[in-house]
C-alpha cells in the first residue's frame, strides 16, 4: 500500500505554501497519499488538492499563545482519520502544535521556514529557543533549506539530526519571456511604461520581509534616477503602515498568485529581508532571469551565486540605493547576462527532481527506522 504523509501548516499563502505545495506533487509523483492540514479557504489548500493532494481543514493561529488547546485537539482528530506514516510539520506554529501532541508516537519531521527565535526578542525569544532545544527529543528529523538556517539551529543549541533540502523553483513555469515585445506586452498589460526603470519586491509585508527599509532607502534611489518605480507585490500586517509613507514612485500590487509575470516585467528583483531560512523569492527571480539585490543575510549571501545580484545592507539606506541604483543603471544587454547566470545557477542547484529526490528518502528513512505505535497523542 502507498504510505501515506501528513503536511501541516498554519501559514496559507507566500513561500512557506508554495513550498508546502511542492512536497504534496513530489509526494504524489513518488507514490505516496499526501493531506494538507491547514486553512481550507487559503491559497495552499488551493495549490493542494491542484497538485493531487487532500486538505484537511485546520485553521490555526500565527501566535504561539494563541489557540494551542484548540489547534491539538483539531489536529488530533486529523491525526485519527488519516493515520499518517509520516507527519511533516511546516513552520514555527505547525511545529509548536504537531509535536506537543504527538509527542515521538509517530515519524516526525520539522521543517522550520527559518526558526521562531529570530522572529522573537528578549524574553519570547528566550522562551523560544528553550522550546526549539527541548522539542528535539520529539523530532525524527529537523529539514534545513540552508547551511546558514542550519548553522543558526547550532549557534542556539539546538541539538537536531537535520536533512539538508534546499528550496526549489520551477524553471518552466519562472522563466524569462522570450524578447523584447514580449516584455513591453506585459508591462502594457500591467499598466507599466515598456521603458520604465521597474523594481519588484515579492513577499508578505511584515517585519520580517523588510519592506520598511526598502522605503527608506527608496528616495535617495530617486534622486539618481527619477524615473524608478518600485512595485511591492504582497499583502500583511504591515500594509497600511507602508502606504501611510506615501513614498513617491510605490504602486502597492497586492497578494498575487502569479509572481512569475511580476518577475518577468522587472528590471530588478530587491529583497530587504531581516531574517529567512532561505528565500524562494530569490530563486523565483533568479529563475526569471533578473538580476536582484539582496539583504546580506546569511542565508541570502549563500543563495546567491557571486556573479549573479548583490548582497547589501539593508537597513542602512545609503548602501541599499546606491546598489538598487548601480544595478538600475546597468546596461540592458550586462543585466540579461548576469540574469541569465543566475537561472543557469538555480537550473544547476535547485533542480526540481533531485531535491524531491531528497526530501522523499527523509521520509522513507523515518518512516522505516521508526515503527509507528498506536496513537498515544497527548490530551
Amino acid at each position: 500500500m502507498p504510505r501515506k504523509i501528513l503536511l501541516v501548516s498554519q501559514p496559507g499563502d507566500a513561500g512557506v505554501a508554495h513550498v508546502v505545495a511542492n512536497h504534496v506533487e513530489w509526494a504524489v509523483e513518488r507514490g505516496w497519499q499526501p493531506t494538507v492540514a491547514c486553512d481550507p479557504e487559503s491559497r495552499l489548500a488551493e495549490l493542494a488538492v491542484e497538485r493531487g493532494g487532500r486538505v484537511e481543514p485546520w485553521k490555526a493561529k500565527r501566535s504561539p499563545a494563541s489557540g494551542v488547546h484548540s489547534e491539538m485537539r483539531a489536529l488530533r482528530g486529523i491525526l485519527e482519520r488519516t493515520s499518517p506514516d509520516v507527519v511533516h510539520l511546516h513552520s514555527s506554529k505547525a511545529g509548536l502544535v504537531g509535536r506537543l501532541l504527538i509527542r515521538g508516537s509517530r515519524p516526525t519531521v520539522f521543517q522550520p521556514h527559518a526558526w521562531s527565535f529570530q522572529a522573537s526578542r528578549g524574553m519570547s525569544k528566550a522562551l523560544a529557543v528553550r522550546w526549539e532545544r527541548w522539542a528535539q527529543r520529539w523530532t525524527d528529523v529537523t529539514v534545513c533549506v540552508s547551511r546558514a538556517e542550519q548553522a543558526a539551529g547550532t549557534q542556539f543549541g539546538v541539538e537536531a539530526t537535520t536533512a539538508m533540502v534546499p528550496n526549489s523553483v520551477d524553471s518552466a513555469r519562472f522563466h524569462p519571456l522570450p524578447g523584447n515585445a514580449d516584455r513591453a506586452a506585459l508591462r502594457a498589460e500591467m499598466g507599466f511604461a515598456p521603458d520604465a526603470s521597474l523594481a519588484v519586491c515579492v513577499g508578505r509585508l511584515c517585519e520580517q520581509k523588510g519592506q520598511d527599509l526598502l522605503l527608506a532607502a527608496w528616495p535617495r534611489v530617486l534622486d539618481a534616477v527619477p524615473s524608478a518605480q518600485l512595485v511591492l507585490v504582497g499583502d500583511g500586517p504591515k500594509r497600511d503602515q507602508l502606504e501611510s509613507q506615501r513614498v513617491a514612485n510605490v504602486v502597492f500590487a497586492g497578494a498575487s498568485p502569479h509572481s512569475a509575470r511580476w518577475f518577468q516585467l522587472a528590471d530588478l528583483a530587491v529583497v530587504p529581508s531581516r531574517w529567512e531560512g532561505q528565500a524562494l523569492v530569490i530563486l523565483e527571480a533568479m529563475s526569471c532571469a533578473v538580476p536582484i539585490v539582496a539583504s546580506d543575510i546569511a542565508p541570502n549571501a549563500e543563495t546567491l551565486p557571486l556573479n549573479v545580484g548583490a548582497t547589501v545592507s539593508a537597513d542602512q539606506p545609503e548602501i541599499l540605493a546606491a546598489a538598487i541604483v548601480e544595478r538600475l543603471q546597468t546596461d540592458a544587454h550586462e543585466r540579461v547576462t548576469e540574469g541569465l547566470s543566475g537561472r543557469k545557477h538555480v537550473q544547476e542547484f535547485h533542480d526540481r527532481a533531485q531535491l524531491a529526490d531528497k526530501l522523499t528518502e527523509v521520509w522513507e528513512a523515518v518512516a522505516d527506522a521508526h515503527r509507528v505505535s498506536p496513537i498515544h497523542l497527548a490530551r
